[in-house]
């Protein structure tokens, strides 16, 4: 990681977007890792197609932490079909295939094999609550 990506990537660990903030009357879904910590729960207000609100908890390594923060920016206003091609490309981003992200989104193109599955464990989770839509 560059040192711009390690700034951003602490931004979001030390001041994530929608954490810990009311969710009543949203659909929760989790994540978790069973090698390690990491373990987030999503709560997500569906406005028809549309990710009106997501907030998250729990407990996560910094790159988890970010990437959450980071996906939920990136994904309060999408429809169902747009998440779905944000998803996709961040996962073509991690094996290396060319795509668009977000310029935030990107700091996670080189992080070593091991810590990727902290950058996709909040991806898992929104994948599950739209699969349930």
């Amino acid at each position: 990681m560059t040192e711009k990506e390690r700034e951003i990537l602490m931004k979001h660990y030390l001041n994530p977007k929608n954490r810990n903030m009311p969710h009543d009357n949203y659909e929760k879904v989790n994540s978790r890792n069973e090698s390690c910590i990491d373990n987030i729960n999503l709560y997500i207000k569906w406005n028809k197609d549309i990710l009106e609100d997501i907030v998250f908890d729990g407990e996560a390594c910094a790159i988890s932490i970010a990437s959450t923060s980071i996906m939920i920016e990136n994904l309060i206003g999408k429809t169902k079909k747009e998440a779905e091609e944000y998803i996709n490309n961040f996962t073509k981003m991690l094996q290396n295939e060319d795509c668009f992200l977000p310029k935030e989104a990107e700091i996670f193109k080189n992080i070593p094999e091991a810590r990727k599955i902290c950058a996709t464990l909040p991806y898992i989770g929104i994948k599950k609550a739209i699969l349930k839509k």
